[in-house]
């Protein structure tokens, strides 16, 4: 099994200050920040902490006690250790990502790909869809602009999973049938994946077809992403790179892919992208 520790090239290791003796006291080093007395104290009294699991836990208080639990271990064992880090987090951010992923609870990028506070500019919705400029304002396109116009992130990963409820809705809808349900609004920005998915597909069964689909609605979303001038523009300038991921929590494994610009159709009739970069990690 490959070393998982190969797949995260991407991540920007931040660490804290540090102050080497070596250098001597006369060449105006940064100080490493005093770590605050309640933060000393929560250190010695939080040591060990269980964190246990939700999923075995019943009643509200023990929940959000389990919770408080949690808080505190990441205070004392992550916080109060890279207390330089965090200071400088308090001031600016500068990630180099921006994931849109699924809002599912199995899937946490956070925690399945390594990434640190700071790292990474992140939105989750149903079904992990980029909608196309025309179809007008979202969250997803709002938090799209600021990381691209304001932070300037140089990456944007989309991931889906495996066994996706909301593309399994999407592929379940019938067509040209208005409903007043939310979710079906929402999931309707698959429409274009679920298309040619029924045209690749037709052969196979409906659980293959979601599976194609998942993959397939990834790939439009990296060029629905392309349909907002802000992005296309940083795109070709080859300051922002469009990338493709897959979780699948079945068998713990992730695709990887990037979208290849230059070959890609952004046009509306034709539409067509190729892929890059392909790498397969488990």
């Amino acid at each position: 099994m490959e070393n998982l520790g190969g797949v995260y090239p991407f991540l920007v290791q931040l660490a804290p200050l540090q102050f080497h003796p070596e250098q001597g006291l006369g060449q105006n080093l940064e100080k490493q920040p005093e770590v605050p007395s309640d933060c000393l104290r929560l250190s010695q009294e939080n040591k060990g902490l269980d964190v246990g699991n939700m999923a075995e836990i019943d009643g509200h208080q023990n929940l959000f006690g389990l919770m408080k639990q949690r808080f505190l271990c990441f205070k004392n064992q992550k916080y109060i250790k890279e207390l330089g880090h965090f200071q400088a987090l308090a001031e600016a951010q500068y990630p180099k990502f921006m994931v849109i992923a699924c809002a599912d609870s199995r899937v946490c990028p956070s925690n399945i790909l390594g990434f640190q506070p700071g790292e990474v500019f992140m939105i989750r919705n149903i079904a992990n869809l980029v909608p196309a400029m025309k179809n007008g304002p979202s969250e997803c396109n709002a938090a799209l602009q600021f990381a691209v116009t304001t932070l300037q992130v140089e990456n944007i990963l989309v991931i889906g999973h495996s066994s996706c409820a909301g593309i399994e809705t999407l592929m379940n809808m019938q067509e040209d049938v208005e409903s007043r349900n939310l979710i079906h609004k929402w999931v309707v920005n698959g429409k274009v994946a679920k298309l040619r998915t029924k045209a690749a597909t037709a052969h196979l069964s409906f659980g293959q077809q979601c599976r194609f689909c998942e993959k397939e609605s990834i790939n439009q979303s990296l060029l629905n992403l392309l349909s907002y001038p802000w992005i296309e523009d940083r795109v070709r300038r080859e300051l922002l790179s469009l990338h493709g991921g897959y979780y699948n929590f079945n068998n713990c494994s992730f695709e990887k892919w990037t979208l290849d610009f230059k070959e890609c159709n952004v046009k509306e009739e034709g539409r067509s992208y190729t892929v890059k970069e392909q790498e397969f990690w488990c």
